[in-house]
């Protein structure tokens, strides 16, 4: 499979000084791939540090054990719901082993965890993560926060062929919050652990996995009113943004280059957060090539 990630700084954060904010990690482990992307929390000073710890924390945990692709469905299941709360518990427990060691103190109070270190504590490095295991025809997902994910479909066609990046499917399996949802979870949220979503799904057509953090929304997703949908459908996966960027990357063999470009292109005027994507894909986009 073309594994391939980019991150681009929000305009805005450029504007007032500010580093990227999300984080993106990539791992293979046997037979998988595993995608992992994560926004920090903007209004935390150190939530980068915590964006880079979530997507090391997903892909070693979810680089182990992982089912074969003739596990049924409940094996799926179960495996992505318990490596979720591992990992959700796996990053409290850097974020606190971290703190800890910079403070240099064992302080301990009545809503303290290990090492002494509170939960508003790992509140300053507060991150939203998305994560996928790639193993065709299985994808399972991870999900905590407000990153979205998508996966494609069908032929695809060689790179810059007749049939080209018209006839792949995009869906959008992990949507992002919408206007009036509840405020999403974070990693450092009360509750996380449980506020964790996580699914799998099984498509003998699917040829790629794409999550993004939420800043790429704008350039990525339509508004349903562009195809003729009430705005109670939610938002759509644009066919140009995903076919774009599927068939470019085929065509570059993984080049991460022109993921950049597209991000980094007029498009992105729309918004002025980090823009970040992390992609798995069939080589040509056919259910049979590995």
């Amino acid at each position: 499979m073309i594994v391939a990630g980019a991150s681009v700084q929000g305009a805005a954060h450029l504007a007032c000084g500010r580093d990227c904010q999300d984080a993106f990690r990539t791992a293979v482990p046997g037979g998988a791939v595993v995608l992992a992307v994560a926004d920090g929390v903007g209004s935390r000073e150190r939530s980068a540090l915590g964006a880079h710890l979530a997507v090391d924390t997903a892909c070693r945990l979810l680089g182990t054990g992982v089912p074969g692709t003739a596990a049924g469905p409940d094996a799926w299941s179960e495996w992505i719901a318990a490596r979720g709360a591992a990992v959700v518990d796996g990053w409290l427990d850097a974020v606190r082993a971290l703190l800890a060691a910079g403070r240099g103190d064992s302080r301990s109070g009545v809503d303290e965890g290990p090492r002494g270190v509170s939960d508003a504590d790992a509140g300053e490095l507060a991150a939203g993560l998305a994560a996928a295991v790639v193993r065709p025809p299985w994808a399972a997902f991870l999900a905590v926060g407000d990153c979205f994910g998508v996966v494609l479909t069908g032929a695809g066609g060689e790179p810059g062929g007749a049939s080209g990046p018209a006839a792949e499917r995009c869906h959008l399996v992990l949507p992002p919050p919408l206007p009036g949802d509840p405020p999403p979870a974070f990693l450092s949220s009360p509750g996380a652990r449980l506020r964790a979503r996580t699914f799998v799904l099984w498509d003998p057509d699917l040829s790629g996995v794409v999550l993004a953090s939420d800043g790429c929304a704008a350039v990525a997703l339509d508004h349903p009113a562009v195809r003729g949908l009430p705005p109670a459908a939610g938002p759509l996966p644009s066919a140009r943004f995903f076919g774009g960027l599927a068939s470019s990357l085929r065509a570059s063999g993984g080049d991460a280059a022109p993921l950049r470009e597209l991000l980094a292109g007029p498009a992105a005027d729309r918004t002025g957060d980090d823009l970040t994507v992390v992609c798995a894909l069939r080589a040509a986009g056919r259910p049979g090539c590995p």
